[in-house]
């Protein structure tokens, strides 16, 4: 209910900022946008602001309470009883507002924590669900490592935000506006114009030098992500590291990243250090002509010795909270601007996204999803309008039926298989599904109906079964092991000493190429759909388990419309149709006898491969 409630708010008035585009907004429209996140919790944020008041109220009472206690025990004090009785009952209720002071405050961070943390979870859930409906393109140009940089700082900016605004800020400025009052009121004005001064003084060189010396902030945060990006595709490609013995190669660029890192940081420590003696500079005037007023109030009688403590503590409770806004006004600065960069990701537009009239695909028949028909008319694509990469590819795969694709690398294959997905759409001509295009239908309906062996596969960094169970997660235990048994791999599974609770590891890389590519075979017959894709399905299994695996799939893909993108041609021969692809387009089309007999270049590519497995018999016994 949240979760609805903040998408509707935030989205309502906000730019949609295109994919690869990139805006720095202003730090009203930051705080315009995190607003919906806090007032969600309206009383909350009521019951805080109340309690922080009752604890400016109860601090700014202490100086107060301790003129009259300094004044009781004047030499000149009336009684002697008054010397006992009064300053105890004074010093009650100095102990009293401290007490309340810290009691309020902690009541106001105890009413507020669940709406920090309630807007911290919102926003980072709501940037989780939005990358991942960003388009396929925005992934493959990502730079994962600076990416989750930024969306670490910017939760972090949500706390960090509501703790130095709400916790410092405002109660300063509270507590200020009553010194103020309470000076001009009880004593002449010249007090309220010295403190009043000083403050204006304070801020105005604490925001001017704050403000200049957030870019080499800004410039440390983008180093260090840099620095972030360039370890963690490093660790990622450590196989790769290791076959071309480049550690210290790597190392070495590490290294670049981080002494401009180091550089960046040692320019930020001194404009710091510059604000801070400025700072302390303009805190010890105004606290020397306070105190000189007030010493000469006293020397003339119009001040007592009370007051005199009074205009003291006023001070020192003032100056130590302002004595942080350099850091304070830095933080808030920052966390703006990595809470920008996290709501700019938010706010990217989907390349692809569904259509406000998109339907649902409804594929049911007879209680089962029967199996569609998919068409592809006229498509005309290109990732990059200048290199096309299909041309006027059309083609039909009937209900239930199986058609293969076969060409060379780079021909546009694997491009059919993401455009049927949505992952991109077509610039020209349609994808029909069921005879309904593709656009026009919900992506989420349409991904549920398709199944897909990649030929590059991927696994999470968890067991064997959640990997497997991933293609249908309610799936029961058994479910799962019967997948497996089909994808010839429960028996590798069993025997190891973890079993289905193994660990693949990081992308799956504690797996062979083979026993990955089973797993993803495993994974897709448990989701079952009505339309199967197999891009390279087994590309990476010798020739005794392919033959097994391809027998299962044959069994699983009747009643089924499936795709087929291969290279090994033995592998396709029973299909329906074969579409021979080169350059993007189609140059020739029909069953594997019929392909033989036109003696063109699926005749030729089918020789070719025959006579390299002949020759590769031939091989082994020689080695």
């Amino acid at each position: 209910m949240v979760k609805a409630i903040d998408n509707r708010r935030v989205r309502k008035n906000l730019p949609i900022v295109p994919e690869g585009a990139t805006q720095r907004r202003s730090d009203r429209d930051t705080l315009a946008r995190l607003w919906p996140y806090l007032w969600t919790y309206k009383w909350r944020v009521v019951a805080a602001l109340s309690f922080m008041i009752c604890a400016k109220l109860a601090n700014v009472g202490v100086p107060l309470l301790l003129k009259n206690l300094v004044d009781r025990l004047a030499p000149n004090a009336s009684s002697p009883q008054a010397l006992l009785v009064v300053p105890v009952g004074l010093l009650v209720a100095y102990g009293l507002l401290r007490l309340s002071t810290s009691v309020f405050t902690e009541l106001r961070e105890l009413v507020f924590a669940k709406a920090t943390e309630g807007a911290a979870r919102s926003i980072s859930l709501q940037v989780f669900s939005h990358l991942h409906a960003l388009s396929l393109r925005f992934h493959l140009e990502r730079q994962t490592g600076g990416m989750t940089r930024d969306i670490e700082r910017g939760t972090r900016a949500v706390h960090s935000l509501i703790s130095y605004s709400l916790y410092s800020i405002v109660p300063t400025l509270i507590e200020v506006t009553l010194v103020l009052s309470l000076l001009a009121v009880k004593f002449d004005m010249a007090f309220a114009w010295i403190t009043l001064s000083a403050l204006v003084v304070y801020i105005a060189f604490t925001v001017t030098v704050t403000t200049w010396r957030t870019r080499y902030r800004r410039e440390m945060n983008e180093l260090d992500s840099k620095a972030h990006t360039r370890a963690i595709d490093s660790l990622l490609n450590y196989e790769t590291v290791k076959y071309f013995n480049n550690e210290a190669f790597e190392s070495h660029r590490y290294d670049e990243a981080l002494e401009r890192l180091r550089r960046a940081g040692v320019k930020s420590q001194q404009t710091l250090s510059l604000l801070n003696a400025g700072q302390q500079t303009i805190i010890a005037v105004g606290l020397i002509a306070m105190l000189w007023r007030a010493t000469e109030g006293v020397v003339a009688g119009r001040m007592t010795v009370g007051d005199l403590v009074m205009v003291n503590a006023f001070m020192i409770q003032l100056y130590i909270p302002l004595n942080f806004l350099g850091v304070i006004y830095r933080e808030i600065k920052q966390s703006l601007t990595d809470l920008d960069k996290m709501f700019t990701l938010m706010l990217r537009e989907r390349e692809v996204a569904d259509a406000p009239d998109a339907r649902p695909l409804l594929l049911k028949g007879h209680g089962v999803q029967a199996a569609p028909s998919v068409r592809f008319d006229h498509v005309h694509f290109a990732y990059d309008p200048a290199r096309p990469i299909l041309h006027d590819v059309s083609f039909e795969i009937p209900a239930g039926q199986t058609v293969a694709v076969v060409g060379p690398s780079g021909s546009g294959k694997s491009t059919l298989a993401r455009l049927l997905y949505r992952f991109y759409d077509v610039q020209q001509g349609r994808i029909t599904v069921h005879g309904h295009d593709v656009q026009g239908l919900t992506q989420d309906s349409l991904r549920r109906a398709i199944g897909i062996v990649p030929q590059d596969t991927v696994l999470f960094n968890d067991t064997v079964a959640y990997n497997i169970a991933y293609g249908r997660p309610e799936a029961t235990r058994e479910e799962v092991e019967q997948a497996a048994r089909a994808a010839r791999i429960h028996d590798f599974i069993t025997s190891t000493p973890g079993g289905y609770g193994t660990m693949v590891g990081e992308r799956g890389l504690k797996l062979s190429g083979g026993e990955k590519q089973r797993v993803a075979i495993a994974r897709t017959l448990l989701k079952n759909p009505p339309i199967l894709v197999f891009d390279e399905a087994t590309s990476a299994l010798d020739s005794a388990n392919e033959r097994a695996i391809q027998a299962e799939l044959a069994a699983v893909a009747q009643g089924k419309t499936v795709l087929v993108i291969a290279h090994r041609l033995s592998t396709i021969v029973n299909a329906h149709e074969i579409l021979v692809m080169e350059h993007g387009r189609i140059i020739e089309r029909g069953t594997h006898p019929l392909l033989l007999g036109a003696n063109g270049r699926y005749a030729q590519m089918w020789r070719l491969q025959q006579a390299g497995e002949h020759g590769q018999g031939q091989l082994g016994p020689q080695g």
